[in-house]
């Protein structure tokens, strides 16, 4: 990056040091609110942090701490609410014409960068607007916004459907040279002049930057629009004249230069042997994208090897690489890429290059920032930016060594910010340094997939959104395995890092990611020596520290600092041996309890001395919902914060009530018929008083319908008591008039109100008049009184519609052995199991009432204690630990326990790490053996004999922890002996 005269790091206001922690670790230093905005919340900022980040040119200011008549939003870490993703979580909502946001200059600057949202269009295409730049309250200029690069919706890898799930990635931002410099004390306004063209402008926060003139084209350079005729305006394609002039560069050893303008490429360009220099990143811009061939647009690359990284199709100019002795500096690629296809080669930078070095790019609104395709050796970026991706900010992939990526500034990437992914050939040597990583809208800040001796220092993450923490290392993603010498190993140094307010909840696991995680999916970490030191874990969301999936070892944590997590301070879900050496945490949600640990003596803590604030530790079965914390303070947690909308609506929305009046009857239903009409029913919404009475009151030309544009909406019924339902009829009007649409939804239960479990995983349920606008969906064999419905999307309206919700079954509520696809935990089996004896011979568990903590579709747990070998119970996914456990009618002294995978090739062999525990009543268990892994080997039968000590038992458990061929415990039989 170009650098102004002062390079201080610094903050918008005064700056107040803030001891956090352990003595000998830093200090860091956090925003005053002052007095603009009591409503806003102090917050720890990622550029405030001593001698660790990068060093950049700018000073952010937060909206939330400027002069404003707008509203503040926030805090808020809940995903899928715009302040979640906003810098601190927390910005500014303007709402009406002359509502603003006013910065004052702390230092001299001549440009501006700010960031914002809008809200999206009904059709997903985006909205346009602009507003106005004011300098000492006289207008300089009109600023162009827009929501074309935001707002994604559905699962991974997404798409622009607003009428889907899970809407995110609300944040744009964009830049404007003021025309002259400012001097401290200025005061600099973005305010609203229209709300035509959108209702609401939200502003996040806004760089300074004094930027330095335009750098001169070098002594004997080839300039690409003198020399080759590039059109520095955007009018035409420029990418054969740039081509031509990096090759005549490479051939006579000459710099390339791009001087000032605005330059159209519809493919990237190859670049070999050459220095390609601009006049800086705010002058010399490539963008622009093929308009027929979208999977090609502006970027530069070089060569790929053959069978390195990159499978695709190699065209001649590409071939033949890694690239040599490239240098790409002072010039910026802001592309036009506002969707993610992961085979589209639309990245900045790609290929490979070798003995290579980029400095002080700036990248925005390309797919990933630098794909990296290797094998390919001593490759450097430095002193950039990387911007509002919608994948990853950089990835070293497939044999890239002895690498870096050193002071540079990420913000807004689509999945992780820095990541290293040895898929086929080893990452060997390389490092993340003095970096600043925030708010990567999916995964982790930085991470290492498999890779040795990998460094990863002096690096600031922060603001971590969801499925991810701030800092990872792991055995995960294809080809990771030590057999092709990919996994982690070596020496991992991760020394002086901060990670503020990262990690969060992932949305398929429904529980948090540790701010520092480690993870053995592929394979249990083993063999390498991890060193985390001198390290800062501040406010983390959920758990500071997690570990999940297979085993890890070889973890040594010294002077670390954890304080404030938003539930545990270790969350053990996999076995791991970690060795602590004056670790302290302080505010800690679940202070009583800071370590949830439920593998049992599998994890273990080494103590090396000095540690505090570590003793207690619990095994729930439930997640607590996060209390997060500012500057180590508690504000408010998981169940607050405004929920972002792709249009204003219309709709009255009534109060959610997640749980009837005490008032509703508790009479029973008659076990036949519908058992849902005529009774209580409550929603999250509803629109235009088309309320949720209509869904039970037996006519299906009635109808519900809830407030509109705001997923997730539910409805849901009291039956009066527990009974066992076999399916739930869903209807809509039957007059053609309603045309065809699919809903997504899911099923949930309870049995008061309060606490729901998850009945039928969410599907897609299509409603046709043509067969009569019905729906049917069987349900599981559960105890519920409360049935609800929760959607999530609708093709047809953008809300929750149901002109009839019928519920049919009956029974006393008891589980049922058969396969289930409830995820609900069912920790005992209810009172009115049998207890009769079984006979003494044989195999103890055959036909007996198997329960589980969770399953994944229709794989329930009655699979495996049915005599069949080939059905299988399969727990829920990537959800470790998870439980089966057999209720053998009275206790008896087992010998053995035979676990069986179904014997068909089909199933590769795989090891699963298992614990063995035993109860006389259901409740209080005991460990009869440890956890341990055991293989499943199809050429042995995929069957395991697990010897048992002569305790008595009636019920008996297994809790799995991993499971090397597949993220769930899995299991076709449970066979429990006596001899």
């Amino acid at each position: 990056m170009q650098n102004p005269p002062t390079r201080a790091r610094r903050t918008v206001a005064s700056l107040t040091t803030l001891a956090l922690g352990a003595t000998g670790l830093l200090a860091v230093a956090f925003v005053n609110a002052g007095t603009a905005h009591a409503a806003a919340v102090p917050t720890l900022s990622p550029l405030a942090v001593p001698n660790r980040g990068a060093s950049v040119p700018f000073i952010e200011q937060e909206a939330e701490y400027a002069a404003t008549n707008g509203s503040v939003v926030g805090p808020d870490r809940l995903y899928g609410h715009l302040p979640s993703e906003a810098s601190g979580r927390q910005a500014v909502t303007l709402s009406a014409v002359g509502q603003y946001v006013e910065f004052t200059l702390t230092a001299p600057a001549n440009s501006i960068d700010f960031r914002y949202s809008l809200p999206d269009t009904s059709d997903g295409k985006g909205r346009d607007a602009s507003m106005d730049l004011l300098v000492n309250g006289q207008k300089l200029k009109s600023v162009d916004v827009t929501s074309k690069y935001s707002w994604y919706y559905g699962g991974y890898p997404f798409n622009n459907n607003p009428g889907d799930t899970n809407p995110h990635h609300f944040f744009d931002e964009t830049r404007t040279l003021l025309g002259t410099t400012y001097p401290i004390g200025t005061k600099i306004r973005l305010q609203v002049s229209s709300t035509a063209q959108s209702p609401t402008f939200t502003v996040d926060l806004a760089d300074f930057e004094n930027v330095a003139a335009p750098i001169a084209k070098p002594a004997n350079a080839i300039d690409v629009v003198t020399d080759f005729g590039a059109d520095p305006t955007g009018a035409t394609d420029s990418t054969a004249k740039f081509q031509a002039a990096v090759n005549a560069g490479a051939a006579q050893g000459r710099t390339v230069y791009i001087p000032q303008g605005n330059f159209t490429l519809y493919d990237h360009v190859v670049v070999d042997k050459v220095t390609l220099a601009g006049a800086g990143p705010w002058y010399s811009v490539l963008g622009g994208r093929d308009p027929i061939n979208r999977n090609r647009a502006a970027g530069i690359y070089g060569k790929y090897v053959s069978g390195g990284g990159y499978g695709g199709a190699i065209r001649p100019q590409e071939a033949g690489g890694p690239s040599q002795n490239v240098t790409l500096k002072d010039f910026a690629i802001i592309g036009d890429v506002r969707e993610r296809v992961d085979d589209d080669q639309v990245n900045a930078l790609g290929g490979a290059m070798s003995n290579s070095t980029v400095d002080n790019l700036w990248i925005q609104h390309t797919k990933v920032g630098a794909w990296m395709d290797g094998p390919m050796d001593h490759f450097t970026i430095k002193n950039s930016r990387i911007l509002d991706q919608t994948a990853d900010g950089v990835n070293f992939h497939t044999g890239v060594t002895n690498s870096t990526v050193t002071n540079t500034f990420l913000r807004n990437t689509g999945d992780d910010g820095l990541a290293s992914w040895p898929e086929r050939v080893p990452n060997v040597n390389d490092s993340f340094t003095h970096n600043t990583v925030v708010l990567p809208i999916l995964a982790n800040n930085i991470v290492t997939y498999g890779g040795k001796d990998f460094t990863i220092s002096d690096n600031v993450m922060a603001d971590t959104i969801t499925n991810g923490g701030g800092l990872h290392i792991a055995n995960r993603y294809p080809g990771v395995t030590s057999g092709n010498g990919t996994a982690v190993a070596g020496t991992i140094t991760a020394a002086r890092n901060t990670m503020i307010r990262a990690g969060n909840s992932d949305y398929n696991w429904q529980f948090g990611v540790g701010a520092l995680w480690f993870d053995g999916l592929n394979e249990p970490i083993a063999g390498a020596t991890i060193n985390i030191t001198d390290t800062d874990i501040l406010d983390s969301s959920y758990e500071a520290i997690q570990t999940i999936d297979g085993s890890s070892s070889g973890i040594n944590l010294t002077n670390v600092n954890i304080d404030g997590a938003g539930t545990y301070a270790v969350q053990a879900q996999a076995n791991a041996q970690m060795k602590f050496t004056n670790v302290k945490a302080k505010n800690i949600a679940q202070a009583a309890t800071p370590i949830h640990n439920c593998v049992g003596t599998g994890f273990q803590i080494t103590d090396g001395g000095g540690n505090s604030g570590l003793s207690g530790s619990t095994c729930t079965g439930q997640w607590p919902a996060p209390v997060w914390t500012y500057n180590g303070i508690p504000v408010g947690g998981g169940n607050g914060g405004s929920s972002p909308t792709p249009s204003p609506s219309a709709s009255t929305s009534t109060p959610a009530s997640p749980s009837p009046s005490p008032s509703a009857s508790s009479n029973c239903p008659s076990g036949t018929g519908n058992l849902a009409q005529g009774r209580p029913a409550t929603a999250s919404g509803t629109n235009a008083g088309l309320g949720a009475g209509n869904a039970v009151d037996g006519d299906a030309n009635s109808y519900w319908e809830s407030a509109n544009n705001a997923f997730p909406q539910w409805i849901q019924v009291d039956l009066g008591c527990a009974t066992s339902l076999t399916k739930a009829v869903l209807k809509l009007p039957p007059a053609t008039a309603w045309a065809a649409r699919t809903q997504t939804l899911s099923v949930q239960g309870s049995t008061d109100g309060s606490n729901f479990s998850t009945l039928v995983g969410s599907a897609g349920y299509t409603f046709d008049p043509a067969t009569g606008n019905t729906v049917t969906v069987n349900l599981p064999a559960t105890p519920t009184r409360y049935l609800r419905l929760t959607v999530t999307g609708n093709t047809g309206w953008p809300a929750a519609q149901l002109s009839e919700l019928q519920a049919f079954g009956g029974g006393n509520g008891t589980s049922s052995p058969s396969p289930s696809s409830s995820a609900s935990s069912s920790p005992s089996p209810s009172a009115s199991a049998s207890s009769t004896c079984p006979a003494n011979t044989g195999n103890l568990a055959q036909g007996r009432p198997a329960t589980a903590s969770g399953t994944s579709q229709n794989y329930g747990p009655g699979n495996a204690v049915d005599g069949d070998a080939n059905s299988y119970w399969e727990s829920a996914n990537n959800a470790f630990p998870q439980w089966i456990q057999v209720d053998l009618g009275c206790a008896r002294n087992l010998s053995k326990a035979v676990m069986k995978l179904p014997p068909a090739s089909a199933w590769a062999a795989r090891t699963q790490t298992v614990t063995v525990q035993g109860s006389t009543d259901g409740t209080t268990f005991t460990t009869l053996v440890g956890a341990a892994g055991y293989t499943f080997d199809p050429a042995t039968g995929n069957t395991v004999t697990v010897n048992l000590p002569a305790n008595s038992t009636r019920y008996l458990r297994l809790t799995v922890t991993g499971n090397t061929g597949w993220p769930a415990g899995q299991l076709s039989e449970l066979q429990a002996f006596t001899s």
